[in-house]
């Protein structure tokens, strides 16, 4: 096994990329230094193995992303409010992409019944959806089988959290054009499934959580 790259090794490694982007393209990083424009919010996991980008095939500059432990959106979360605000009111995006994976190691630790210390209190917004869909989960019986479909379930409530936040609602009484899309990506085959849950208007929040004014 190789051994791991040090700090001073990544120092020599971002030289040779920077100058492999100059041989390619020479005004690379002049257009990079300018205002971004991206049209793309992705609300991704933090990962390694999920490089938002480069698994969609887009150049710095055209993705703004978020990246958490399995990829949550909950309404107490600054961080993550703050982003989604920048994105939808300063970036003016199109586009809002919550995009979870199979096998996610979060998703695990959720189902399991272990401890593991602080994080638990962050994966009890998955603790939610389980006990929210126990009888469906609690019918599969491969342990592989029930994480990944949880893993779906995840993306599918964070949509509607996003869907939820004042901040969408406020882009959409504002007659913006703004969608939010429920993804999954497969490291067994590096592919993406759209969850097929796009929401793109108060119509389709529950009445409960609408704000009309």
């Amino acid at each position: 096994m190789c051994d791991k790259p040090t700090p001073e090794d990544l120092f020599e490694r971002n030289k040779e990329w920077a100058q492999s982007k100059l041989e390619l393209d020479q005004e690379y990083f002049s257009r990079l230094r300018d205002i971004q424009r991206p049209n793309y919010l992705w609300i991704g996991c933090s990962d390694s193995r999920v490089p938002a980008n480069e698994i969609v095939g887009m150049d710095p500059g055209e993705l703004f992303v978020h990246r958490n432990v399995a990829n949550i959106v909950p309404h107490s979360d600054m961080n993550c409010l703050a982003v989604i605000q920048y994105a939808v009111e300063i970036l003016k995006v199109e586009h809002i992409i919550v995009t979870g994976h199979y096998n996610c190691g979060g998703i695990r630790a959720a189902i399991s019944d272990s401890d593991h210390g602080q994080i638990d209190n962050w994966l009890a917004n998955i603790k939610d959806i389980l006990k929210a869909n126990y009888e469906e989960l609690s019918a599969i019986e491969d342990e592989q089988a029930k994480v990944d479909r949880l893993c779906e379930l995840n993306v599918i409530q964070q949509v509607r959290n996003v869907g939820k936040t004042s901040i969408l609602q406020k882009a959409w009484r504002n007659n913006q054009k703004v969608t939010v899309h429920g993804w999954v990506y497969g490291l067994h085959d590096g592919l993406i499934r759209d969850m097929n849950v796009d929401i793109s208007s108060i119509d389709q929040i529950h009445e409960a959580y609408q704000i009309r004014s």
